[in-house]
This record gives C-alpha cells, sequence and structure tokens, in this order.
C-alpha cells in the first residue's frame, strides 16, 4: 500500500515538471471527454412564452395596473430558479381554479337542495354526504391529482432525488393539463396570455372570496344569502330574531 501511494505522489509531482506541450495536449483530451463538458440548458418557448430570467416571474403573464407586478413577500424575487417560479405558478392557477368552482358552489349549493338532500351552510355540507360517496369523492379527487401530475411533473429519481423531486417537466406550461373539452384555449400567444391573465385574475379574487365566505360561515353558521337577508333587516329597522325558536340559527 505505501508503494502504491509513494509511486502515486512521484508521478503527480513528476507531471508537475512536464513540458507545457504535453500539458497543453491533456488539457485538450480532458476538454473533449464528455464528462468535462457543460450543457448550458435553452429556454423552451412553451405556449408562446419563452421563459427570461430578466423579466419579472421570467415574463410569465398575470400582472395588471394599477398594481402590476406585485410581490411584497418575494415569491418571484431576482434569484428564484425557474422551476420555482413555474412550480408557484402552477399552485396559483390550480388553487385559483378550484376556487372559482368552490365560489360557485357556495352560492348554488346553499341555494338548492343537493344530492343525499344535503342543505343548510356550505361549510356543514360535507359531514352530510354518506360514507361511500365520500370516499368516491375522494378517489375522484386524487385520480385527477395523479393524472395531472403524470403530466406536468419529473418521475421522481430518489437515486437522486435532489434534482428530481419536486421538479416540473421543461416542456410543461404551468396549469395546462390539456383539458379544453369547449376548445377555448387560443393558439395566437397574444391571445393566450391574454386569457391567462384573465383566469389568474379571476382565480385570485376567487379565493379571496371563499376564504372570507368560509370564515364568514364559522362565525354565525348561517348561508351566503341567509347572512344578507340578516343584514336587510338589521338595516331596514326590522328585529332579524323575531321569528327565531330555541335551538336554531335565523
Amino acid at each position: 500500500m505505501m508503494k502504491l501511494t509513494t509511486l502515486s505522489v512521484s508521478i503527480a509531482a513528476a507531471s508537475a515538471f512536464a513540458p507545457s506541450m504535453h500539458t497543453s495536449t491533456m488539457n485538450s483530451v480532458l476538454r473533449s471527454t464528455p464528462e468535462q463538458v457543460e450543457e448550458v440548458p435553452t429556454a423552451v418557448s412553451i405556449n408562446g412564452w419563452t421563459p427570461n430570467e430578466a423579466d419579472p416571474c421570467f415574463g410569465l403573464p398575470g400582472s395588471l395596473p394599477p398594481t402590476s407586478f406585485f410581490d411584497p413577500l418575494g415569491f418571484a424575487q431576482r434569484g428564484i430558479s425557474l422551476n420555482e417560479i413555474k412550480r408557484n405558478r402552477e399552485a396559483e392557477v390550480m388553487h385559483g381554479r378550484v376556487a372559482m368552482v368552490a365560489a360557485v358552489g357556495y352560492l348554488v349549493g346553499e341555494a338548492f337542495e343537493g344530492p343525499f338532500h344535503v342543505t343548510g351552510p356550505a361549510n356543514d355540507q360535507l359531514q352530510q354526504i354518506p360514507l361511500p360517496a365520500l370516499i368516491g369523492l375522494g378517489a375522484l379527487i386524487g385520480s385527477a391529482e395523479l393524472k395531472r401530475a403524470r403530466i406536468g411533473w419529473v418521475e421522481p429519481d430518489f437515486s437522486s432525488w435532489t434534482s428530481t423531486l419536486w421538479k416540473l417537466r421543461d416542456n410543461y406550461y404551468p396549469g395546462d393539463v390539456g383539458f379544453d373539452p369547449l376548445g377555448l384555449k387560443p393558439t395566437v400567444p397574444s391571445d393566450f396570455a391574454n386569457m391567462q391573465t384573465k383566469e389568474l385574475q379571476n382565480g385570485r379574487l376567487a379565493m379571496l372570496a371563499v376564504a372570507g365566505m368560509c370564515a364568514q360561515e364559522l362565525v354565525n353558521h348561517r348561508t351566503i344569502l341567509g347572512t344578507i337577508e340578516f343584514y336587510q333587516k338589521v338595516y331596514s329597522g326590522q328585529n332579524p330574531y323575531e321569528f327565531c325558536v330555541d335551538s336554531v340559527i335565523c
């Protein structure tokens, strides 16, 4: 073992005094090997959007006057990687879509009696659903999420998890899972950017609205329309509790 160590040190020391031409030749050989070549990732254009690090949020649509690019918490500040930006936008788009459906669900679901005789404030309706139907609903949501993950996310390689975990595909546009039954997706890049901005703005408003609806029903346990009717009576000088009985919220 000592002989091998001595031989290695001798070779390394001798190479330090080798002619410069030999060193240049060795450097050329090393540069030509595949392991020494670093590939610079190229920006992929998706739906007319080409990531540009010089632009806020890598140039993704979604900003409008008067606030324009509004990021007080720094989720899209310079230095955040493209994958992080795309992942945050993916979360924003998907939560916005769920919130838009939920906002409609609050109003429609409380105005009409649903399946399984579900009634009352939306916050209390989930517990009225029978267990088999609830399991089926959970399975449906889970299958949709699994399909979205298979479309947009890189399969995790746990032998190299730091480079594959939480990583979106390079050719995947955040939120574009290919579901467009009505054919509303524009083919012109500028039109697509405008529609994406509209979806984001409506989704952001819906997230705030649903948060408010949920909080309101947790406080007074009334439906949305029931709360409106309650305060109409208050401001018109009527007694909103006139026809109430014990153990009934009205």
